[in-house]
């Protein structure tokens, strides 16, 4: 069937997606973890740090825990952040992430293969050029 024949389906107007309060919401998130995080640490801390670490790196090894998953499922908030598996699994979270770390960044340190490596993947699929080009014009 050629283009422009038959019905035409009308568009949508647009609706609260697309409008900003998604982003705004997680915007509000994202500044209550920095101003709760500055709480916790000392140090040359940057914003993204304390996001990066809280939001990637913790809740990432937490989220592979699949008896977490079952107790935030068959729990209300309040009694799975009174979990001993929670208190156990962060500290194992804590663990893993500085083990991870420190090989990961060792292994950096001492191959320039592993560091260019870093680098390609930074610039291609990491987008490194193209958000800092972003974070620049605004």
């Amino acid at each position: 069937m050629p283009l422009g024949s038959g019905d035409q389906p009308k568009l949508q107007p647009i609706d609260e997606t697309g409008s900003g309060a998604v982003q705004e919401k997680e915007k509000t998130l994202l500044d209550e973890i920095i101003r709760r995080v500055n709480d916790l640490f000392e140090g040359e801390l940057t914003d993204d740090d304390m996001l990066v670490y809280v939001n990637g790196v913790l809740k990432g090894k937490l989220m592979e825990f699949g008896i977490l998953a079952k107790q935030a499922k068959n729990n209300t908030k309040e009694q799975f952040s009174n979990s001993p598996d929670l208190t156990k699994e962060i500290m194992n979270a804590i663990i893993d992430a500085l083990a991870a770390h420190s090989t990961m960044s060792e292994q950096a340190l001492g191959s320039e293969r592993v560091r260019d490596g870093l680098k390609d993947v930074l610039l291609g699929p990491g987008r490194l050029w193209e958000d800092l080009r972003d974070r620049a014009a605004r």
